[in-house]
C-alpha cells in the first residue's frame, strides 16, 4: 500500500459520489476547514479505501501514531454511541453499554450511520461527529487513545487517514456539540 501526502486543502481524494443523504453532509473539504477554524494542526495521508483494522495494519508502518477503530452501535431503544478505540482494543460491548447507561449494543444499521453520520461503514470516524448537528450521538473514547501524542483516524472518507494531536481530537469532539465519555473500554 503506498501513501502519499495530500494538502489540507483543494479536491476531495475520491471521485465524485451520488448524492444520498451520507454525501450530502459535510465533505472532506468542509471538514479540514472547520479543524483550521478551531486551529487543529493536521496531516492526510492518501492510501487505498481500508474498510477493517486489518487492511489498515500496514499503515502503521508509515504513519506513526495511535490508529483507531470506530464503532457506530445501537441500542433496541433506538440510542446511539460512537466508540473511538485505540485500533488493537478489544471492546467490551456490555462494558460501554453499562457505562452509558444503555441496553445491548450491536452494530447499527448503515441507514442510520449514513442519516445521523453522513458516513458509510468502513468510514466511520470521530470527525464524523461535524454532522450530528442534534448531538444524538453519546461519545466513548477509549483511554487508551490518552497514552499517545498523536491519533489517527479517517477524515469521513477511507481513502485517507489525517493525524493531529489525541487532545486535538477530543476537542473537536467537544467543538461539535459532544461530551465524549472517556473510559477503559475492554
Amino acid at each position: 500500500m503506498t501513501a502519499r501526502i495530500k494538502p489540507l486543502t483543494g479536491e476531495p481524494l475520491a471521485g465524485p459520489r451520488e448524492a444520498t443523504p451520507a454525501s450530502m453532509a459535510a465533505d472532506r473539504r468542509k471538514f479540514f476547514a472547520r479543524l483550521e477554524e478551531l486551529g487543529i494542526a493536521s496531516i492526510t495521508v492518501a492510501h487505498e479505501p481500508v474498510f477493517t483494522v486489518e487492511q489498515s495494519r500496514a499503515l502503521r508502518e508509515t504513519i506513526p501514531g495511535a490508529h483507531t477503530k470506530n464503532l457506530f452501535l445501537a441500542d433496541k431503544d433506538g440510542r446511539v454511541a460512537l466508540v473511538v478505540a485505540k485500533d488493537d482494543s478489544r471492546v467490551d460491548l456490555k462494558r460501554v453499554a453499562s457505562r452509558l447507561g444503555f441496553g445491548r449494543l450491536s452494530f447499527g444499521k448503515p441507514e442510520l450511520l449514513g442519516r445521523l453520520l453522513g458516513v458509510t461503514p468502513g468510514s466511520v470516524t470521530p470527525f464524523a461527529l461535524i454532522n450530528d448537528q442534534r448531538a444524538r450521538l453519546r461519545v466513548v473514547v477509549d483511554e487508551a487513545l490518552l497514552a499517545f501524542a498523536e491519533v489517527n483516524c479517517h477524515p469521513l472518507e477511507n481513502t485517507a487517514t489525517t493525524r493531529l494531536a489525541t487532545g486535538d481530537m477530543l476537542r473537536f469532539i467537544r467543538a461539535c456539540g459532544h461530551a465524549p465519555l472517556v473510559c477503559p473500554v475492554s
